[in-house]
């Protein structure tokens, strides 16, 4: 008697929701992230004649939490193999904490300065806020389904661009463009149930474009930093 009921599955009898056998089918999702810069440094700010960064001592990208919200659209190749299309929009902030010597800081700059007197240093942290929209085009592969749940891998290309105009932006203090392309990659597993399909999904997506505005960031820093590429850690619940 024990065998049969261990045989309906997880979460009661085997559900057969989730449109697994369509060619087409849809979804939505709800994510948030922590996102930051990769930032790197120009040979002007190791280069100790290099007066306009002379006051600088480090610069030092923050992560910082944002929320997503978007579609699924999924074509079906095999019962194991799906191609992805996920629009979505995001909302993130990008966080960077200079650090200055004690010294050197102008006290009239912008963000939160904090002071540090064991190092005898200052610290601003600079702050940018983005909406992007995102449209990623993702190959998912999936493992054999066991009784209500598969693991899966997915991996592919997103093309984002901000709905911020690049006038507005550059009147921030540390500038970046509006268009990037980024590298996805992550796992996750589907929980089916009667109704539908529950797939809580980790995702790590990198920038591939140097996202630096040079001419536009303030003085202070421009010419200590030659490229910025945007990454974010996410984590999708996708419903389908």
């Amino acid at each position: 008697m024990a065998l049969p009921s261990f045989g309906q599955g997880m979460f009661g009898l085997t559900s057969g929701s989730g449109s697994d056998n369509k060619t087409v089918s849809y979804g939505f999702f709800l994510a948030a992230q922590t996102s930051t810069y990769q930032l790197k440094y120009s040979d002007a700010f190791l280069n100790p004649t290099t007066t306009s960064s002379s006051n600088v001592q480090s610069i030092n990208p923050q992560f910082s939490p944002g929320f997503s919200l978007g579609f699924i659209g999924i074509l079906r190749f095999h019962d194991q193999v799906q191609l992805l299309f996920t629009p979505k929009v995001g909302f993130y902030e990008y966080k960077t904490e200079v650090r200055y010597f004690n010294d050197q800081v102008d006290l009239d700059l912008a963000g939160d300065i904090i002071i540090d007197i064991e190092n005898k240093g200052k610290s601003v942290v600079y702050n940018s806020e983005a909406t992007m929209v995102e449209l990623p085009l993702l190959f998912k592969y999936r493992s054999q389904r066991f009784n209500n749940t598969r693991m899966y891998f997915i991996g592919g290309a997103s093309y984002n661009f901000r709905t911020k105009a690049q006038d507005e932006a550059d009147i921030e203090d540390l500038v970046t463009t509006g268009q990037d392309v980024s590298l996805e990659m992550g796992m996750g597993f589907e929980i089916y149930f009667k109704y539908f399909k529950f797939a809580p999904e980790i995702r790590f997506s990198h920038g591939l474009n140097n996202a630096y505005r040079r001419e536009n960031t303030i003085p202070e820093i421009a010419d200590a930093i030659s490229s910025i590429k945007r990454k974010s850690i996410t984590l999708y619940l996708n419903f389908q």
